[in-house]
């Protein structure tokens, strides 16, 4: 081997060695990276798994119902045929229980009242009905049926501790003593919570329900959808397909990807300048609900879209420019379809966004009581987050069980507007 060779292998070896040590040191890197991006997935889901948990822990028990049957004595001396509504029905269901449980009622009329504060107003109203329905049932015995108190049902669910001071407690020991012995009579039973699903707002947790926010929210959404969603794919055709590329368009399409970022704060404050004061639309509305935010998805919507059209290859626009199309039919005959999948993506994904959205529906006046579900898109109306909102701040500990299922409604709500998504765009998708 000649001098020149074996200097050559030595020089060779060194550089062999400091590439295999190179080498090393990446792929160590790289195995910490994925490492990293293993414990960065299980620290997100650790944290989606404790806030599921806590909303279902808290909430579920919401779905259990419990409920009071009681015969009830009508009372001809008590109830006036010709006027059936003066009586005192929630006390004739107080004198029915204590009828069961033996006791009598003192002169003051405290027991009755002990007792009247384990029975929801449901089980009078109810009454009342049967009367009004039926007037001939007076000097009757019938049964009526409801929900127990809102405290009384936290007891059966074992949310108040019997063993705790009965000054730490709303019911006392003979209200729980008398709580047991109605389960024992097998007055009390429990069961799915449908009214929970079917009632509106209401001042007592035992009869609150998520109707009206539901059926307000999805009206909201109706007006927000009618609005932002054609409004914005037709301004990113325009500004993606057709509009010169001049310092105009620069300014405007900066602004739109500036309004993006605005806090939602700041569209409800627009909302209630412009369409509150100035256009005098009707507050707590599902109209303005969903103006207001149908001006926060407009930038998101047109974002989306400009990306979807952006992805369609040149050659589409190419081919049918080739045979004779015009700009026009390039656009809405074979571009806009095939970037379909994207448009609606990111119009669904929005709107989903725009559910979950409490602040500037406050400023326009949708955090109001409503009790009942809104006939048209003028009347006043609640909104799922808002409800959510309401409950959380009521001083009724039932309500805050409440909350969290209202949560899970609203989650429940987004999931199958995500769901939505993934089939339209898998039903709309096209390969090329």
């Amino acid at each position: 081997m000649t001098d020149a060779a074996l200097n050559q292998a030595t020089i060779a070896r060194p550089s062999v060695a400091a590439m295999e040590a190179r080498l090393k040191v990446r792929r160590a890197r790289e195995a910490r990276f994925r490492w990293y991006g293993r414990l960065a997935i299980i620290i997100a889901l650790s944290f989606l798994a404790v806030l599921m948990g806590r909303i279902i822990s808290q909430g579920y028990s919401t779905f259990i119902d419990y409920r009071m049957s009681v015969p009830v004595y009508l009372d001809p001396s008590r109830i006036d045929p010709a006027d059936p509504t003066g009586a005192n029905y929630d006390l004739l269901v107080a004198d029915a229980v204590l009828a069961k449980l033996g006791e009598r009622d003192d002169e003051l009329g405290s027991v009755s009242g002990k007792v009247t504060e384990l029975l929801s107003t449901d089980l009078g109203f109810k009454l009342l009905d049967q009367v009004r329905a039926d007037p001939t049932l007076i000097g009757k015995t019938v049964m009526v049926s409801g929900p127990v108190r809102a405290d009384a049902a936290l007891f059966y669910k074992g949310q108040v501790d019997r063993a705790a001071p009965e000054a730490d407690r709303k019911l006392d020991d003979q209200q729980i003593a008398w709580l047991d012995r109605l389960e024992d009579l097998g007055m009390v039973s429990s069961g799915f919570n449908t009214s929970f699903l079917t009632r509106s707002d209401s001042t007592e947790p035992e009869q609150a329900g998520v109707l009206g926010a539901v059926v307000g929210s999805a009206m909201m959404l109706l007006v927000t959808a009618i609005l932002s969603v054609p409004i914005g794919v037709l301004a990113a055709v325009y500004l993606e397909e057709f509009a010169p590329k001049n310092r105009w368009t620069s300014i405007v399409e900066v602004n739109i990807n500036n309004l993006a970022a605005v806090p939602s704060i700041v569209y409800g404050l627009l909302g209630l300048a412009v369409f509150i004061n100035w256009l005098a639309a009707p507050r707590s509305s599902p109209l303005v609900g969903g103006l207001v935010l149908a001006l926060m998805a407009l930038p998101t919507v047109i974002i989306a879209t400009r990306s979807a059209l952006k992805a369609v290859p040149p050659s589409i626009r190419e081919a049918a420019l080739g045979v004779g199309a015009s700009r026009t039919q390039t656009v809405f005959h074979h571009v806009l379809p095939l970037a379909m999948p994207g448009v609606m993506t990111g119009a669904i994904l929005s709107l989903a966004h725009a559910l979950g959205e409490t602040a500037p529906l406050l400023m326009v006046g949708m955090v109001s009581f409503v009790p009942g579900v809104p006939a048209g898109f003028t009347e006043a109306a609640t909104v799922l987050p808002v409800q959510v909102f309401i409950w959380e701040n009521a001083s009724e500990r039932a309500f805050h069980e409440r909350t969290a299922a209202a949560i899970m409604v609203l989650l429940v709500f987004m999931i199958v507007m995500n769901l939505a998504a993934i089939i339209v765009r898998r039903r709309f998708e096209r390969r090329w």
